[in-house]
């Protein structure tokens, strides 16, 4: 049975995001328009090329940054587990990850919104996702007091980052398509043309008609869609979509 899945592909990017304005208007009393619902653009979201890393001193107290792309929190916890491993004597070794829904942060045992909240708040700046960054930290014999904590520690993590790639973050999606056999050569076909973007074929199956999924960027989907339809002459048939039609 072929199924229809959403996923996650990353490909290298750099895009500027301009300011969003919402014009609103005062309905008239007698006849009020049907509302719509509003449609923001998405925004790209990025992650990291490759792990980075920077090593600094403040105040006597040694701060190793470390920020690495991640899959999953059990990823992330991984990589956690293997710094406490490298550094067994450190004082600390706090972090923040920001990976959808999945995300969190520890102070490990600094004080409160002191270490974890700040790296949280780098990585934000940054629009980064998929990420987690550590900063292990060295006691030195001089107390930095919350304030000079939290500076710290987003002055190790922003050193990191400072010349970090970032990818752009690109969401995929699939869907099917039913068609007679005489159709398919013309599927194909697009599909050889549209490979550079992004689209493949993922499964096919032959009964009466064939069916192939195919995989390809999200924002793409609708004009493939209506770019197939015309290629068969109005034949091909979208049972996931047909509702929408």
């Amino acid at each position: 049975m072929i199924s229809i899945q959403h996923d996650i592909f990353l490909t290298v990017s750099k895009l500027s995001r301009g300011p969003v304005s919402v014009a609103t208007h005062r309905p008239a009393l007698h006849s009020p328009p049907a509302q719509r619902p509003l449609h923001f653009p998405v925004l790209p979201t990025y992650t990291l090329a490759a792990p980075v890393h920077a090593d600094i001193e403040i105040r006597k107290s040694r701060f190793i940054a470390l920020a690495v792309p991640v899959a999953d929190r059990d990823a992330a916890m991984a990589v956690i587990q293997d710094l406490r491993a490298q550094h067994p004597t450190a004082t600390h070794v706090c972090w923040a990850l920001l990976a959808g829904g999945q995300s969190g942060m520890s102070d490990d045992g600094e004080p409160s919104g002191t270490a974890g909240r700040p790296i949280l708040e780098v990585l934000r700046h940054h629009d980064l996702d998929g990420v987690l960054a550590a900063v292990v930290r060295y006691y030195g014999g001089v107390k930095l007091g919350a304030g000079g904590l939290v500076r710290a520690y987003t002055d190790a993590i922003a050193s990191a980052l400072k010349d970090a790639e970032r990818i752009e973050r690109i969401a995929y999606t699939t869907f099917a398509i039913e068609i007679d056999y005489a159709d398919e050569s013309r599927v194909r076909r697009w599909l050889e043309l549209s490979a550079a973007e992004g689209c493949t074929l993922v499964d096919t199956r032959y009964d009466a008609l064939a069916t192939l999924l195919i995989r390809l960027p999200a924002t793409l989907r609708d004009g493939a869609i209506a770019t197939l339809r015309d290629a068969t002459h109005g034949r091909a048939r979208f049972p996931d979509t047909e509702e929408q039609a």
